[in-house]
């Protein structure tokens, strides 16, 4: 059984990690959309080692240091949107006995997720929607049906991450974890 001091502090690690991932994204402006996807990895681990219940406090505790810490705000909104608990939800979606009601599911979640992303920029921040338009062509349908296929690849190294870690860390870390 571990100490809830032991569990707190392994959450601990993996909010200042998903932090220090998200605090980067104000000095290096062209990771906006990496460190995001990065910034959600830590709870992979918190997942494996002590369960979901233990990873969504871990998401909101590194959104809300993130809005006050990370210099890239459209990053903090899709790590919060997203990419911040898709590594959580994910463990619940791929129960499912269908892997083709798991993947509709992910999907549908990721097109929610970036269709509350555009109207929240449209209707919350004020971009003109003329700013999604180039050369006569409305293009946030082309970049959704491009970020469904990069979401595709995003999923799969996901699981990769998964079975890496339970592979080469879950025994470490389950030592380390019940240390006293």
């Amino acid at each position: 059984m571990l100490l809830k001091s032991t569990r707190v502090a392994f959450c601990g690690l993996a909010v200042g990690l998903s932090v220090a991932l998200m605090f980067l994204t104000g000095m290096i402006p062209i990771a906006t959309y990496a460190l995001p996807a990065l910034a959600g990895l830590p709870c992979i681990a918190v997942v494996i080692e002590m369960g979901a219940r233990w990873a969504w406090p871990v998401y909101a505790a590194a959104s809300v240091l993130s809005v006050f810490l990370a210099g890239d705000k459209e990053a903090v909104a899709l790590f919060i949107l997203f990419f911040g608990y898709y590594p959580i939800l994910k463990s619940y979606l791929e129960r499912f006995s269908s892997h083709v009601l798991s993947w509709i599911l992910k999907f549908t979640v990721f097109n929610a997720a970036m269709m509350l992303g555009y109207f929240a920029a449209v209707y919350l921040l004020g971009v003109p929607k003329d700013s999604f338009v180039v050369f006569g062509f409305f293009i946030p349908w082309l970049l959704l049906a491009a970020g469904n296929a990069v979401f595709f690849l995003y999923d799969y190294a996901v699981s990769g991450i998964v079975v890496a870690y339970y592979r080469r860390f879950h025994r470490a870390a389950a030592k380390w974890l019940r240390m006293k």
